[in-house]
């Protein structure tokens, strides 16, 4: 069923050509690109999105979880696909579908070299995941032995490749902490070639990597943010394109006097005679609470309109007293010249959970200019 809402989030490939090939030319000719489409790719739309990589060149996608490739297999879609962080629930389906899996831990690999072999799998091709620092998920360094161990039993899996993960690569006054990272992750690449099968191919950078340590690209980079328009530094946004720009229209204006009262729980009071717009966009969409009460700045007719009152489920007030406007103009969330990560640092976020927090009701309006 179409949306009716007025609400609409344009989806700009012309925009994610240009980005990804600013990112290649930070590259050597032979390294492999990774597009990372988790997350309805970064709240866009993934299938859109993994399509036009593909046509790009682009050697290989990412995605969270095993129903995220899935669907983009059910799309049409053939580039090898990596699974960042499989579910043992969603194991069989991995090997339906051919995705590759990112193996994580002892219990994830017994677990999925269980079900390969059940399904009398050989050389299914897997990625394994190491710990370099984020501490979040992958392998301790002294593992290797003991997956040589397991891997030695047989033939069932084939490693494709090795990965780690940077935590701080954005922000450069943590540069010692990262080359740390990068010093272990040469340990375990030395140790990956000396004890395990087969020729993995190896990748660490993530879109701040790329621009900030190229040096440190071994064969592979995954790119997530950067595709989207944003590079984590106000010098190289000015070179990427955002790719999504969120748009929205008045529903209804309304001329508030002195002391007068707008939103939920009395959420702004007027210290004078203002305009406000009443829009069809909220929480439920979104735009969350954090953006009331004036942190949060949308655009009117290319004037900032200051959100005021609490953020509602579907709807959102701004301020247009000084912006000559009607009922059913168009009010530019976000994009273009309206940076997303603007927008989610006056609320004191960052642009990823702005941009991957759209909910799935706002229509997406796919445009290719490329």
């Amino acid at each position: 069923m179409p949306q009716s809402h007025d609400t609409v989030l344009e989806v700009d490939l012309g925009a994610l050509a240009h980005n990804y090939r600013l990112l290649r030319s930070r590259l050597l000719p032979e390294t492999r690109f990774l597009g990372v489409v988790k997350a309805y790719a970064y709240g866009s739309d993934s299938l859109a999105i993994a399509k036009k990589l593909e046509s790009l060149g682009a050697d290989y996608l990412a995605v969270a979880f095993t129903d995220e490739g899935v669907f983009l297999r059910e799309g049409g879609i053939r580039l090898p696909i990596l699974v960042l962080h499989p579910q043992p629930s969603g194991l069989g389906d991995l090997i339906t579908h051919c995705l590759e899996p990112s193996l994580y831990s002892p219990r994830i690999l017994r677990l999925f070299l269980q079900e390969a072999k059940a399904r009398k799998q050989k050389d299914f091709p897997v990625h394994l995941k190491f710990n370099t620092g984020l501490n979040r998920l992958g392998f301790w360094e002294n593992d290797v032995d003991w997956i040589q161990g397991q891997l030695d039993t047989g033939n069932t899996l084939s490693i494709r490749s090795v990965l780690s993960h940077l935590a701080a690569s954005d922000d450069l006054g943590e540069a010692e902490f990262t080359r740390r990272q990068i010093d272990g992750f040469t340990r375990i690449v030395g140790e990956v070639r000396e004890k395990l099968p087969g020729s993995p191919f190896f990748h660490l950078l993530n879109t701040s990597g790329i621009f900030n340590y190229p040096d440190a690209q071994w064969d592979m980079v995954r790119s997530g943010i950067g595709l989207y328009g944003y590079g984590n530094d106000q010098e190289y946004d000015k070179l990427l394109r955002p790719v999504a720009r969120l748009r929205t229209r008045i529903s209804q204006l309304h001329k508030i006097e002195p002391g007068e009262w707008v939103g939920y729980n009395k959420g702004f009071e007027s210290p004078g005679y203002r305009t406000t717009a009443t829009l069809p966009i909220g929480h439920a969409d979104g735009i969350g609470r954090i953006y009331g009460k004036g942190r949060g700045i949308f655009h009117l007719h290319g004037k900032p309109a200051p959100i005021i009152g609490n953020v509602c489920m579907d709807m959102t007030m701004i301020d247009v007293t000084d912006i000559p406007c009607r009922e059913g103009d168009e009010v530019v969330v976000y994009g273009g010249p309206h940076s997303a990560e603007v927008l989610a640092r006056g609320a004191g976020t960052i642009s990823y959970e702005l941009l991957t927090g759209i909910s799935r009701r706002v229509a997406r309006e796919i445009r290719d200019e490329s």
